[in-house]
């Protein structure tokens, strides 16, 4: 972690309310010796306040992108920006002042509110600072200075009159772009529909936050992590930080990898618009990588890192099938990924200046290694700058997330590529998708908190919940009341005062499959043409993802008997397109993960009650429910939903809060054994069995068939195997 990380840690997570605190954000840039001094200068001086950005902000013109060395915001001392010089010559350097000054009072007076009568409210200085030159003047019309005495008292000198704009101004530099305002034009017919609601939203919801910002703009020479949980921006931050580091670094190529394929083009939308926003230019494709993990042999479409790395190293590739063969349905990835690693006895040619991996969980083996995060590592050149997201909830998987130590493996020597204090961590707390009582809600069924037999799964690391902004009642120690609860900073107001509680989260019952699929038609119709919202704002989340295309047949038809479109995710559209603009989505859980939509249908909600692999079960449930950026409804039938129902009633009563007795590891370790995941193959299996056992017990009951027709020795073992295990 570097040293300024440390000097911020304290608050870096937390946004800049108070103008007595000093932040430093270290953006990318070409002068690093006399930008390293600036940084310490401003470390060691203990009357700063404001921010200090190095690299940033960066804004586009007519000749292209224009990066800023450094730049000071301070409600004392308005704004400074610094040209950068490390060569002794300083030629041409009043004209490199004037060239910044016209082009940032050109960027800032598009911004009304730092505008009076056509003339910028804010004190606008540049100043140079050259420490190898001889010159030295900054009481010139165009200051200059070689050392940094001078250059603290040039600051100091500097007053801002009109400080009561500060936020403002700083909200405008720090704005990296309005990436979350939806493309799609709205018709609101009603200032109360949930269109009109969805557009107040997403303009509320607009700008990168503090932390956001930091993380995109922060540029670490090394391995740099960032956690969040749902909805907290982590995509979005990804592809913001692709396309800066390309704006700065054009030279540079960089990779962005992910598990999921639907993630593709949106990737390239924020790229695009973020580079075209900040360069007025194309990004260059040449030189940016959007790529998924695996990859398959055919046109430019099936590009993988792990099938490019066979080809570059003479690996033999294995699709899925094979790799499922040799090392099992749950690590398949991850064993091609070792056995690539292994053949090629670390000599690994370097290809990428950057890499950065969406949803790094996923690439966790059974024995909690990434080998493909690995992989990922040895095609990076020096200095390795390796940027992976990850959602310790997103999966909520009984595998927990290692440290950067054990993620990315050891030297011939034994030592750690990355020990666990040489990395940038950088925490996004907030949740600007799920409201509170939304992502509570997913929480607790997820976790099973109100489950009638207890708890389904728990985290080892108890610092998890404090991390993801749960404040924490009670101690967290065997047999202790734990109540956890959402507070307003990480779970803000105006998410949930979009409508009343009941209405931002449903629960359904229903007598049939049939009127579960009559009521979805019927409120996806009610919604477009009554309610403002667009077919694009729509996502139906079947449960079962193995058998998503049949169960959701029905209702495809009734909408298009409707007049309106449809599109099965990845099947009926590329498998790199999830949502169509003028279509609903129909998706299973897969490619939901990194999407999201401002209603959600969740469909056949009684098959994550109970039954085999149930903790799998309740994380479909968690990350389908999480999907939603404003109103969730969750349908099913049978007594499996109505227990569901019931369930997530006790979740209301406890006003979504989080109330438990902490578990002992001999249960935790229990509720792993009983709520295992299970591949498809071997659940397959476990319900033919079950269903045969079901029709025997029938058959009995019915008296078609008596005990004496079974086998006495396999009886008794039943009996024996039966009985609670105080009576064997």
């Amino acid at each position: 972690m570097s040293i300024i990380d440390r000097l911020l840690n304290r608050d870096r997570n937390t946004p800049p309310t108070s103008n007595d605190k000093f932040y430093i954000i270290t953006g990318s840039h070409n002068k690093p010796v006399v930008t390293s001094q600036l940084v310490s200068f401003f470390e060691e001086r203990t009357n700063s306040e404001g921010f200090l950005y190095t690299g940033y902000p960066l804004i586009g013109t007519v000749d292209g992108a224009f990066a800023i060395d450094a730049m000071l915001i301070s409600k004392r001392h308005g704004l400074i920006a610094f040209d950068v010089i490390e060569a002794e010559s300083i030629d041409g350097y009043e004209e490199k002042q004037d060239d910044l000054y016209t082009k940032l009072q050109a960027y800032l007076l598009q911004y009304n509110n730092i505008v009076q009568k056509r003339q910028l409210v804010v004190d606008l200085t540049i100043i140079t600072i050259a420490p190898r030159s001889t010159h030295n003047d900054p009481h010139s019309e165009y200051p200059i200075v070689n050392n940094f005495k001078d250059l603290d008292n040039f600051i100091e000198k500097k007053k801002w009159k009109q400080n009561a704009y500060y936020e403002h101004l700083h909200s405008i530099v720090q704005n990296i772009t309005s990436i979350r305002s939806n493309k799609h034009k709205r018709k609101i017919t009603s200032d109360n529909s949930r269109g009109a609601i969805l557009k107040r939203l997403e303009d509320s919801i607009a700008n990168l936050d503090h932390t956001q910002a930091d993380a995109v703009i922060n540029t670490f020479d090394g391995v740099q992590r960032i956690r969040g949980l749902a909805g907290s921006g982590k995509t979005i931050v990804l592809a913001l930080k692709v396309a800066y580091l390309h704006a700065m670094n054009p030279e540079w190529d960089i990779a962005v990898t992910f598990n999921t394929r639907s993630l593709k083009k949106q990737f390239k939308d924020l790229i695009s618009r973020f580079v075209m926003d900040r360069t007025k230019e194309e990004p260059d494709w040449d030189k940016i990588s959007i790529i998924h993990a695996w990859g398959a042999p055919g046109d430019v479409s099936k590009k993988g890192i792990y099938h490019d790395f066979c080809l570059e190293h003479g690996q033999e590739y294995c699709d899925f099938q094979k790799a499922k063969e040799l090392y099992g349905y749950d690590d398949a990835f991850s064993g091609v990924c070792k056995a690539a690693l292994d053949n090629c006895s670390h000599n690994i040619n370097p290809k990428y200046d950057a890499m950065l991996i969406d949803e790094a969980q996923d690439f966790i083996s059974n024995d909690n290694a990434a080998y493909f995060l690995q992989l990922c590592y040895g095609l990076l050149r020096e200095p390795k700058r390796l940027i992976y997201a990850y959602d310790e909830l997103q999966s909520l998987s009984m595998k927990h997330m290692p440290s950067p130590e054990v993620l990315f493996g050891s030297k011939d020597n034994g030592q750690p590529h990355v020990p666990n204090d040489q990395f940038d961590d950088i925490i996004l707390h907030k949740c600007y998708r799920n409201s509170r009582p939304v992502l509570s809600t997913a929480h607790a069924l997820g976790f099973g908190i109100y489950h009638p037999k207890g708890l389904i799964q728990m985290f080892k690391n108890k610092d998890i919940w404090s991390d993801i902004g749960y404040e924490i009642s009670g101690e967290m120690e065997t047999g202790n009341p734990i109540s956890l609860a959402r507070t307003l900073e990480t779970s803000p107001k105006f998410l949930e005062e979009l409508s009343p509680k009941d209405d931002l989260l449903e629960f359904k019952e229903f007598s049939s499959d049939e009127e579960q699929i009559k009521f979805l038609v019927e409120d996806i119709v009610h919604n477009l043409k009554h309610e403002d919202l667009l077919p694009s704002d729509i996502i139906v989340i079947h449960s079962n993802p193995l058998s998503t295309m049949k169960a959701v047949s029905k209702a495809r038809v009734l909408l298009f008997e409707a007049g309106i479109n449809s599109n099965i995710a990845g099947v009926s559209t590329s498998p790199d397109i999830f949502q169509e603009p003028n279509s609903v989505t129909f998706t299973g859980i897969y490619r939901a993960k990194g999407n999201e939509a401002g209603m959600v249908y969740v469909i056949n909600g009684q098959e994550c009650y109970q039954g085999f692999s149930l903790a799998r079960k309740r994380n479909i449930l968690f990350t389908a429910i999480t999907r939603s950026k404003a109103w969730v409804k969750v349908l099913g039938y049978g007594d499996s939903m109505k227990l569901l129902c019931e369930e997530y009633q006790k979740v209301v009563d406890n006003d979504y809060k989080l109330n438990f007795i902490y578990p002992s590891s001999d249960e935790m370790q229990q509720m792993n054994l009983i709520n295992r995941d299970r591949d498809p193959h071997s659940e397959k299996k476990i319900i033919k069995l079950s269903q045969n056992l079901e029709e025997i017990v029938s058959q009995l009951e019915s008296g078609n068939l008596d005990t004496s027709d079974l086998d006495s020795a396999t009886l008794q073992k039943l009996r024996h195997i039966l009985k609670p295990n105080d009576e064997r």
